[in-house]
């Protein structure tokens, strides 16, 4: 049995204003490609199919093309709901993609069977049983009492989310015992299955990023990997990094398939081919994710980031890209602890003429480390509605004092209106 494992696609990201449906088309073409050259059984998307509840009506279609592409392949395909994804959203069409070889578990279900799913080899028998368990939202495991600490919601979600995965892999480990049975009848000789697991949540020790939105903020921070049900394989998703969870290698993040944000892009990206051999997992290789747009992290005072640019690029545009090559994506952060009003055309004259486009320039302060240090501390509920946007505004440096009144005005007069209970509208 081979299984394809993938993850975060966050399909209809805008990043700094910029679309990703190029790469994301180029993606799912290659993963295609995969699906054929290595004659993959099953492939499993772990969560966050889309960047959010309502994706642009692109990010739509790219889906459902891919599913029509993929169903040519002959290969089986399950998707997760991750926090990100809408549960309506993915259940909206999960009847008729039913029919083209989709299984769709959005969100947690009233019926634990509807969460196991046989996993099919080509030839049409069973190849594995599948634990398919979304990302899990606390209203649907637990209730939430005035007066809990939050000590006692952390441990009451957990043991919530570990009374889950039990009772689903009870019920998939049920499902294979059926079918061996079965096969005997028929055959007289079974065949081993494997349980495999999917999972939407951060793990003990996992290695976040830049876009990583927290999960179960004030409560549960992450799931001990020792506490999932003793799974052949539990393949992971909302991590956008790849990485083996707690040093057990059937344990294992694919990461997002494009870097989600600049931190990202210092590592490459993969997608996870699992082999399974008498119902047992036998190897996992990572397959390198080509990268269709250049994104770069520079840090340094002017004087560096100038050295560093030519360095990278060339002193020209000729010399730094072939003709219709990809523009690089650059964040920039200025070290130093001297105030440039003028830090923005500065960088900008150190780019000219360089194959880049400058999407956000950050500076550097020697005051940072004890803010960052006193905020990892705390939690939303710790904060007024005013002091999380006042701790937002505070990392937008590129705006100027009088941009940010404006902006404290604007969301005072709102949050006036919501407290109210008036209506709210927008206006350009």
């Amino acid at each position: 049995m081979r299984i394809l494992h993938s993850s975060d696609w966050h399909l209809g990201q805008h990043f700094m204003g910029k679309s990703r449906e190029a790469e994301h088309r180029a993606f799912l073409a290659w993963l295609i490609e995969q699906v054929q050259t290595h004659q993959v059984d099953a492939l499993i998307v772990a969560g966050d199919l889309f960047d959010t509840g309502t994706p642009p009506s692109y990010a739509r279609r790219l889906y459902n093309q891919f599913i029509a592409d993929l169903r040519a392949t002959g290969c089986q395909l399950v998707i997760l709901g991750g926090n990100h994804d809408s549960v309506s959203t993915l259940h909206e069409s999960r009847e008729l993609l039913a029919c083209l070889g989709t299984t769709v578990v959005g969100g947690v279900t009233a019926d634990p069977a509807d969460q196991v799913i046989v996993l099919q080899r080509r030839d049409g028998s069973p190849g594995a049983v599948l634990c398919a368990i979304p990302y899990l939202r606390p209203r649907d495991l637990v209730e939430s009492h005035a007066g809990e600490s939050t000590q006692h919601k952390r441990q009451a979600l957990s043991d919530a989310i570990g009374r889950h995965y039990t009772v689903i892999y009870d019920a998939a480990a049920g499902v294979r015992d059926a079918l061996q049975l079965e096969q005997v009848k028929q055959a007289g000789e079974p065949s081993a299955l494997p349980i495999v697991a999917t999972g939407h949540l951060t793990c003990v020790g996992g290695q976040l990023s830049e876009s990583v939105r927290e999960l179960y903020i004030g409560t549960l921070e992450a799931y001990p990997a020792g506490a999932f049900p003793p799974a052949d394989y539990i393949a992971l998703g909302h991590l956008h990094r790849a990485q083996v969870v707690g040093g057990k290698s059937h344990i294992r993040y694919s990461g997002s398939p494009i870097a989600l944000s600049f931190d990202e892009s210092r590592g490459s990206k993969q997608v996870l081919l699992v082999d399974f051999d008498a119902g047992k997992l036998a190897e996992v290789t990572p397959l390198p994710v080509p990268g269709w747009q250049p994104m770069l992290s520079l840090s340094g005072n002017l004087k560096e980031l100038e050295a560093q640019l030519q360095q990278t690029f060339g002193t020209t545009c000729d010399e730094a890209q072939a003709p219709g090559g990809p523009i690089a994506w650059l964040e920039i952060e200025v070290r130093g602890d001297d105030y440039l009003s003028d830090l923005q055309p500065r960088v900008q004259q150190l780019v000219e003429g360089l194959p880049v486009e400058v999407l956000r320039i950050r500076r550097q302060r020697s005051a940072s480390t004890s803010a960052l240090a006193r905020d990892s501390r705390e939690t939303l509920q710790e904060l007024t509605v005013r002091e999380v946007f006042e701790r937002r505004l505070a990392l937008e440096e590129s705006l100027d004092e009088d941009s940010r009144v404006r902006l404290g005005e604007a969301f005072d007069s709102l949050l006036a209106q919501l407290q109210d209970g008036e209506s709210v509208t927008c206006e350009s």
